[in-house]
Order: C-alpha cells, then structure tokens, then sequence
C-alpha cells in the first residue's frame, strides 16, 4: 500500500476576482473548492492512474470533516488524527492577480496527537510506500521527517521524501527510497545555481553519498534528471507546451515516479511516467488525469 502524509492539509478556495480593490467588497466571478496540500496532491494523481492509496496527517474542526468527505471524492482513503485544537485550514487563491494567495495557519497539534499519528504509523507493513512531502502545523517538532524516519527504522518501507533544505538532509541518513528535490532547492544546498540539466547531476550524486537512494530532481520546462540507485544517469528534456498552471506539477511527478515504479520495478518507465505526470498537470487547470499523462509519455 502507498500512504502519503500531508501534515497539514488544507481546503483550497481558489477564486477569481476582477478588479480587486482595497478597502471595497469584491466578489468573485468564479469559484471552486478542492482538498490541498502536498501528500494529498500525490494521493489524487495515484488515484487518476488507478493506483490505491491513504492519506495521512491531521484535520480539526468542520473543515477537516469537510476535507475528508471530498478527499473520498477524489477516489482515496483518508485516515487523519483530528485534533481538538483549530480547524483545518482554508487557503484562499485568487487565480487572476499572479497566484496571489492567503493562507490560513492550520491546527494545533498536542504531544498527545503527534503520538498518535507516529503510532499510526506503526501499521506500516514491509514494502509499502510512505511519501512525507509538506509544511508542518504549529505543535509539530521541526524534526518531523527524522522523527517518523527514526520510528520505522528496519521495517523495509520504502520512503520518498519531498523537501527542502535542512528538513531533507536530516532524513538522508536514514536512506530514503527518493528524494525530490527540484533545481532551486538542490542549488540552496550546495550554494551553487544550477541551469543546465548536466550541472545538476554532481550535486545529486552528493546526495546520493549522503544516503539517498534515488534522487529526482525537477527542473520545470527544462525536465528533470534521476540518478537510480543502479548507478544510472536518466536524462529528459521537458514536453513542450503551454504552461497553465504549475501549482502540483512537482507532486504529480512524484506520483507518476512512485506508480511508474509500483507498476513495473523499472527506473526507466518510472521517470518518462513522473516527468510526463509533471507536465500534464503544468498543462492542465487542474491535476492531471492519467489520459493526459499517458499521452505525453516519451517513448
């Protein structure tokens, strides 16, 4: 079974708003309500391709049962840790003025809950995939990543992380199934730039000695470059296109990866399936679906 942990889960309001003006009532033309958040995007492409999975993390109040009963929706399971503490958080996109956006805060987490959440966690069998991608809610240690990492140590589940900076180099050394950094974040670690698909592979390699198994990185209209833990260097400009919206696109790679991957056990397919599920969604309004992904998979 694949599990995806969206800690801190959200309901996206995405709005459109003509001539938005300060300090006057503004309404909205057009208006859609959808789950969010990282694990939960991952969750939604898996389940597009026909693959099951759960998500996990915590909700609180009306919002969080509202969550739920759209993520069924969707086509996957959920199993959230409610908290007495807030409400699931409501983030508010308005489409026409750049991607500007307001972001509610989110629960508060208890030591109790977290507990509850890392026992959960305990039902995890060998082999199954567990992807911890996301920002984390107040109550939350900032270790979070290496605190699950830790608990399941030796248990054979096979994790993808998807994160930045010092969050991502504390789990290396609890060797990670995948990695997914993209360029920018990749570039931070190093305190280099990284333009070029050829300069990225160096410094995925560096991560790969730290601990990492696979390391994906995404480089938007560029493509992206895997180093599979075989020793082989994957390569592939992106599909051209119109870019619509890039909001998921990196989740939905990290889907395509890890049903490419579930589906044949072949790092090749893996990446053409992540890197065409990337681009399918950069091209859509929404997540993609799996007839828009498997229509851009390079052969």
């Amino acid at each position: 079974m694949i599990y995806t942990v969206t800690l801190n889960p959200s309901l996206d309001y995405a709005t459109v708003v003509e001539n938005l003006t300060l300090h006057k009532t503004n309404r909205t033309s057009a208006e859609q309500l959808t789950p969010g958040g990282k694990g939960i995007n991952v969750s939604t492409v898996l389940s597009h391709l026909g693959i099951d999975s759960v998500a996990l993390g915590f909700a609180a109040g009306f919002t969080g049962q509202e969550l739920v009963r759209r993520v069924k929706e969707l086509g996957f399971e959920s199993d959230f840790i409610f908290t007495k503490e807030g409400m699931t958080r409501i983030n508010v996109k308005i489409l026409n003025y750049d991607g500007t956006e307001i972001n509610g805060c989110g629960p508060t987490v208890s030591g109790e809950e977290f507990e509850a959440f890392l026992k959960k966690l305990g039902d995890l069998q060998e082999n199954d995939y567990l992807v911890l991608a996301g920002s984390s809610p107040k109550g939350v240690p900032e270790t979070v990543y290496d605190d699950i990492l830790n608990y399941l140590t030796g248990r054979g589940i096979h994790v993808v992380v998807d994160a930045s900076g010092e969050l991502l180099l504390n789990v290396l050394k609890h060797k990670p199934f995948l990695i997914k950094p993209n360029q920018h974040e990749l570039g931070e670690l190093f305190k280099v730039e990284l333009l070029e698909r050829e300069q990225v592979v160096p410094y995925a390699r560096m991560l790969q000695e730290k601990g990492a198994r696979n390391v994906l990185v995404s480089m938007g209209g560029k493509g992206a470059v895997l180093l599979d833990e075989e020793g082989n260097v994957h390569i592939q400009e992106a599909t051209k296109g119109k870019v619509v919206n890039s909001v998921g696109a990196g989740d939905s790679m990290v889907a395509g990866f890890v049903a490419g991957f579930v589906e044949s056990g072949d790092y090749e397919y893996a990446f053409r399936l992540g890197l065409a599920a990337g681009s399918a969604t950069a091209f859509s309004e929404g997540l993609a679906t799996a007839e828009e992904i498997k229509r851009l998979i390079i052969s």
